[in-house]
């Protein structure tokens, strides 16, 4: 038996005005497709993550309102509870600074240049030649502002990939019995 699974981050679809029934069917069935071409190429199972908390700017306004997979509810995923709780750097934009860049920026690794830059594109100082790298971040993630938010956990999805349902029923997945779909995002 194939074991392949794939994880993917969540992607949303940002609506400028209330969805129609026909933005919501092409949600469904862009997913649907995707779910279908990948059992076609043997993958078994899908994880994806709905991340339910809110981002604002430093002045206030909202960039991402969070959700909560309201779509992969709509398609049978099975909700498989929080990913781990975290602390998350938030810069003045609202964006998420996350861990792994600035992992980048303490041990000069490659992508280190464009997370500096973005840094200094909000306020940063220019890192000084022979500065040391950790000493920079710290300082410049002062400088710009950024703040931590703890962040409850993505909300995690699972789909069993087969052309049965006697198939998607063999795959275990190692999760507690189906819990309720969350129904609105965090505060």
């Amino acid at each position: 038996m194939n074991t392949t699974l794939l994880v993917v981050s969540s992607c949303r679809a940002e609506w400028h005005s209330t969805p129609t029934d026909t933005a919501r069917q092409q949600e469904s069935w862009f997913l649907a497709n995707c779910l279908r071409r990948l059992l076609a190429r043997g993958v078994r199972g899908v994880v994806s993550f709905a991340d339910p908390v809110p981002r604002r700017t430093a002045s206030g306004v909202l960039v991402m309102p969070g959700h909560v997979g309201t779509i992969y509810a709509a398609t049978n995923a099975i909700y498989a509870s929080r990913a781990t709780a975290r602390t998350m750097k938030l810069l003045p934009d609202g964006t998420v600074f996350h861990e792994r860049t600035a992992q980048k920026i303490r041990r000069q690794e490659q992508g280190h240049q464009y997370a500096e830059a973005q840094l200094i594109a909000l306020g940063a100082p220019v890192p000084r030649a022979g500065c040391n790298p950790a000493v920079w971040l710290r300082e410049a993630l002062v400088a710009v502002g950024a703040r931590n938010v703890r962040h409850r956990g993505a909300h995690r999805y699972v789909w069993r990939l087969g052309r049965s349902r006697r198939e998607r029923e063999q795959i275990k997945l190692g999760i507690p019995a189906r819990q309720p779909y969350p129904k609105q995002a965090d505060p």
